[in-house]
């Protein structure tokens, strides 16, 4: 512009020189802060040269030219619309600005576009605090983090650079605030799509779907504007523990409507409806006692998955696991991932179950054991543990037996009696049983050496008069020895025939009583007896032996003629008869004779 100025100087007057200039700029004096055409007359590394007829060119930044986030192209010769910030600087240059150009323009058309709710293209150029930034064909908008998209995006990265719509929420130009919204556009869109899935929603349709949430009973998947459920159990024929272990958020999978309910418009799906079902054919491929491999999918406090191949997956319950090992955990028995050999227990295509076991596969240590040993054997075993009712023993075989707390001594069937004996022991023991169908096997010590109360025992049987010695007295019992070794006990109510006699008290320990024995009992090696049994008996034989009461002797005059008889020796007792009789035949005669 200078040098146009400088030749209109040289060939006109000043007057026309004046009238040439204006002619030349016009009303641009006040061009300032407007919007004017320039041509690009140059380019060095970083600026371009604008030439818009004033004094002197200006300089703009090559990035001005480009959509923030690209590279500029720009050329010489170009024609460029810009913004005068000054019509010269220090160095004399024009204060140019594509930028604010661009954005001056873009503001008329934005607020065009707001206005008329209408929808504007865009690019997301860069992330800032609580959002993005977004370069709308030079203005640049805020696109908050919640406005992206109608669910939360973890990664955003294939959506900046890329051209896309937006909704205007808000506008300020005073402050220069632009605040747009993808995620309008979006819901705008899915409303279309979910009116027309409604429309031709039925059961049986298949369709594509976005996983949009995992919960531990299934996964909501995002139909397209309708949320359907993928209930854990519809996710694949195999077991698993959770839908996280198939799915993942994000993720596009087919499925299939397994029920559409009109009035609340819910949906359920199903993803292993798409394949066929394993269980169709499971009753051709395997039949009971067949021995399979599987891998150990999952283990239970109950047991142990096996996956069989096709979806098909099988339970070994914890006791089918081993011979040997009780009362294990199954993680004790076998590992996840591991390859193991089974056997088909049972089948239920109705339950959809398979039961398998492992130790089937295994020789079965108790019908060896069986086979070797019989009842009566004594063999030497380990003390595993104790248990309230008795010692676990482990055999030959690796199989235990147990001796029961009543079968370790003759004398102490306490408690007390297991304190001698400690896990790891050696202990030779009798087996007394052998049942191999219920995996159990009963032993004994004391069977080891003869029965010390077994003569005792032998000698007394139900009806015995035995002298007994009192060992304690309890408030409704007396307990008491016989023999020295045999336990007897004396019910309160068999103290004495005579109610007020029948107190414990009026006894003392180491006393010695008669008593018959009115029960034994052969497991507990005890008896019972009864003082008042014992009484009764000996009034009936005193009454069948000197006569009744109706004869007009009393009870006492009975019993008092009894013990006396006792007391007597057998020639007075003779000579008694013998005089009784002497009288009765004397009568005799006088009858006769009258």
């Amino acid at each position: 512009m200078a040098g146009i100025a400088a030749k209109l100087e040289d060939n006109t007057t000043k007057g026309e020189f004046a009238d040439l200039l204006k002619e030349t700029l016009g009303d641009m004096q006040n061009f300032e802060g407007q919007v004017i055409k320039g041509t690009v007359v140059g380019i060095t590394s970083d600026m371009a040269l604008v030439d818009v007829g004033l004094k002197a060119e200006g300089l703009v930044p090559l990035k001005e030219f480009g959509v923030p986030g690209q590279a500029s192209a720009v050329t010489i010769g170009d024609q460029v619309d810009v913004y005068v910030e000054r019509l010269e600087n220090r160095e004399g240059q024009a204060v140019l600005s594509r930028e604010k150009a661009r954005r001056e323009e873009a503001w008329e058309d934005l607020e065009k576009a707001h206005k008329a709710n209408e929808q504007v293209d865009g690019i997301i150029f860069a992330r800032v605090k609580g959002g993005f930034t977004v370069d709308l064909k030079g203005a640049v908008a805020f696109l908050p983090g919640s406005q992206v998209d109608i669910r939360p995006v973890k990664d955003a990265s294939p959506l900046i650079g890329e051209s896309q719509p937006f909704m205007i929420l808000k506008m300020d130009r005073a402050r220069g605030n632009i605040v747009v919204s993808r995620r309008a556009i979006l819901e705008e869109s899915r409303q279309e799509i979910r009116e027309d899935l409604m429309k031709n929603m039925g059961e049986g349709q298949q369709l594509k779907g976005v996983v949009k949430n995992i919960t531990d009973y299934g996964a909501f998947v995002d139909l397209g504007g309708i949320d359907g459920l993928l209930h854990v159990t519809d996710i694949s024929w195999k077991r698993i523990n959770h839908p996280s272990e198939v799915l993942q958020v994000g993720q596009t999978i087919d499925v299939i409507v397994t029920k559409f309910d009109e009035k609340t418009q819910r949906v359920s799906l199903g993803m292993k409806q798409l394949e066929k079902d394993p269980w169709d054919v499971i009753s051709k491929k395997f039949n009971v006692k067949d021995v399979v491999k599987g891998k150990i999918t999952n283990i239970a406090d109950y047991g142990a998955f096996v996956d069989l191949g096709d979806g098909v997956e099988g339970l070994v319950h914890v006791s089918e696991m081993s011979w040997t090992k009780k009362n294990l955990h199954p993680s004790k028995v076998v590992s996840a991932d591991e390859e193991v050999e089974v056997m088909v227990l049972e089948i239920d295509n109705d339950k959809r179950r398979i039961s398998l076991g492992i130790k089937q596969v295994q020789d079965n240590p108790w019908t060896s054991f069986s086979e070797q040993y019989k009842a009566g054997d004594t063999l030497e075993g380990t003390v595993q543990n104790k248990a309230e009712f008795g010692i676990f023993v482990s055999v030959p075989g690796g199989i235990d037996g147990m001796v029961h707390l009543s079968d370790i001594s003759w004398e102490d069937e306490t408690s007390d009696v297991m304190d001698a004996y400690k896990e790891g022991d050696k202990v030779t023991v009798k087996i007394l049983e052998i049942d191999s169908n219920k995996e159990k096997i009963s032993l004994g010590i004391k069977q080891l050496k003869a029965d010390p109360l077994a003569s005792a025992m032998d000698g007394i049987k139900k009806g015995d008069i035995v002298t007994c010695v009192i060992t304690a007295i309890n408030d409704n019992a007396v307990e008491v020895s016989v023999q020295d070794v045999v336990k007897g006990f004396i019910k309160r109510a068999d103290l004495s025939r005579e109610r007020s006699e029948q107190r414990p008290d009026r006894f003392a320990v180491g006393e010695k009583v008669d008593a018959k024995v009115v029960k034994v009992e052969a497991k507990s090696r005890s008896v019972v007896l009864s003082i008042k049994a014992k009484e009764l008996d000996e009034e009936k034989a005193a009454m069948k032996e000197f006569g009744s009461t109706e004869s007009g002797a009393s009870l006492g005059d009975i019993l008092g003629a009894a013990l006396k008889e006792q007391g007597e020796p057998k020639e007075a007792k003779a000579e008694k008869k013998t005089a009784a009789k002497k009288p009765a035949a004397k009568k005799a005669t006088t009858a006769k004779k009258k």
